[in-house]
């Protein structure tokens, strides 16, 4: 990733750093009760019910239970804390950025519009920034909950037997290697979904703006036909990304269930002089169907990652443009205007030697005002001679002319 593409994620991210670090420590909460429930299972399992007891010392089987229920509600409790303080998060990026980027359009000089079509800007201001949300949602704040539900898990699972656990672990790189293969399969198909959905997006937004222009050139026909083209150009690349999502959660599946398989082979082969009780063996199964689901969801976010960067450089590189920017609040006010305004001779390009005014020169006095006037079509903008402007003289105006 480029120190660029980084310093502009450290500058989205920098007004939401309380927000991300609150927000993580209660995720890390919360994972931590997820690994203790089926602990607390283990124990009544081996501790209790394998011994026919139903209390040692001051602990009873009931206690036990009411701390596996008060783990279940502070941890839904603080989910729900976690859910709504994360989307309120994003919801404040969207804001952010979305006023940012609408205040820079509204102050860009002409140039800037010349040269940035009107449904490329609907595209930054709306999907750009929906795909920047869902990377504060789904990666930000998950990430760090995701490494440390996987930490704590290894580290149970290497506690309550290390052999076991390192077979378990043998799962892994065939997990996260196939994992990232299929991921960017998926992201080609994805980024190239991406770019007709800008496409459209696009043809949508300019077509809505001019659909008086294409009703007076009885246009309508064709552009159906190209929306219905793009369409189904969009369709179709959605096919392979759904087929490479599907595959994926079916594949974690099969993991996940011969992980499981290996757990009992090797409890009831009593492999490398593995001999474990019935509650080792269930927290066991539960902490592998666990583990997977952080490393899946890490993978997956990879292409969420990806999205958002593109999002981000796409919209920073119109922000970081500073130079199209007009400030109002400089120059001179006049208490008094005198005199004439006189054209002599002007020339006028917005870029390079496309000239909107070639050597004109005309005159307005005091009290008089100046239109530009010509007839739809006429191409009052252009540089051929046969559209050359013309002044006339009235009592009160001038009007120049295109013919």
């Amino acid at each position: 990733m480029k120190n660029q593409t980084l310093q502009r994620i450290y500058k989205m991210l920098k007004p939401q750093a309380k927000s991300i670090i609150i927000i993580s420590i209660l995720a890390i909460i919360i994972n931590i009760g997820e690994v203790a429930k089926p602990y607390l299972i283990k124990i009544v399992i081996d501790d209790y019910l394998s011994a026919g007891l139903w209390q040692k010392g001051i602990m009873t089987v009931g206690i036990i239970g009411a701390l596996y229920i008060a783990i279940v509600l502070i941890g839904n409790i603080l989910d729900f804390i976690v859910t709504t303080a994360t989307s309120m998060m994003s919801e404040n990026v969207i804001y952010s950025i979305r006023n940012k980027l609408y205040k820079y359009i509204q102050y860009a000089n002409i140039p800037f519009h010349d040269r940035t079509p009107s449904g490329t800007l609907f595209v930054r201001i709306t999907s750009d920034v929906e795909d920047i949300t869902t990377f504060f949602k789904d990666v930000v704040t998950t990430f760090i909950k995701d490494i440390v539900m996987i930490i704590a898990l290894a580290i149970m699972m290497i506690t309550l037997n290390y052999k076991l656990a390192l077979i378990c672990f043998i799962l892994i790189p065939f997990v996260a290697i196939t994992s990232i293969i299929i991921t960017k399969i998926s992201n080609k198909a994805k980024e190239y979904s991406k770019r007709i959905k800008t496409k459209l997006n696009i043809f949508l937004a300019e077509s809505i703006y001019g659909v008086k222009l294409i009703k007076i050139f009885n246009r309508q026909y064709e552009k159906e036909k190209e929306c219905e083209k793009l369409c189904t150009k969009f369709w179709k690349s959605r096919t392979p990304m759904a087929f490479t999502e599907g595959f994926l959660v079916a594949l974690m599946l099969v993991f996940e269930n011969l992980g499981v398989a290996l757990i009992v082979w090797a409890s009831v082969k009593h492999f490398f002089g593995i001999n474990l009780d019935v509650g080792v063996i269930y927290i066991f199964i539960t902490y592998v169907k666990q583990i997977f689901e952080p490393i899946n969801r890490i993978v997956e976010n990879f292409e969420t990652v990806q999205e958002a960067i593109v999002s981000i450089n796409k919209i920073y590189d119109i922000l970081d443009h500073k130079e199209y920017l007009e400030n109002f609040e400089e120059g001179t006010e006049l208490e008094e205007i005198k005199g004439k305004i006189e054209f002599k001779n002007v020339w006028f390009a917005y870029e390079g030697e496309n000239w909107i005014l070639k050597d004109v020169s005309f005159t307005i006095e005091p009290g008089q005002s100046i239109a530009l006037v010509g007839r739809t079509g006429s191409r009052k903008n252009n540089n051929n001679q046969l559209n050359k402007p013309f002044l006339r003289n009235t009592k009160r105006r001038n009007i120049i002319r295109w013919h």
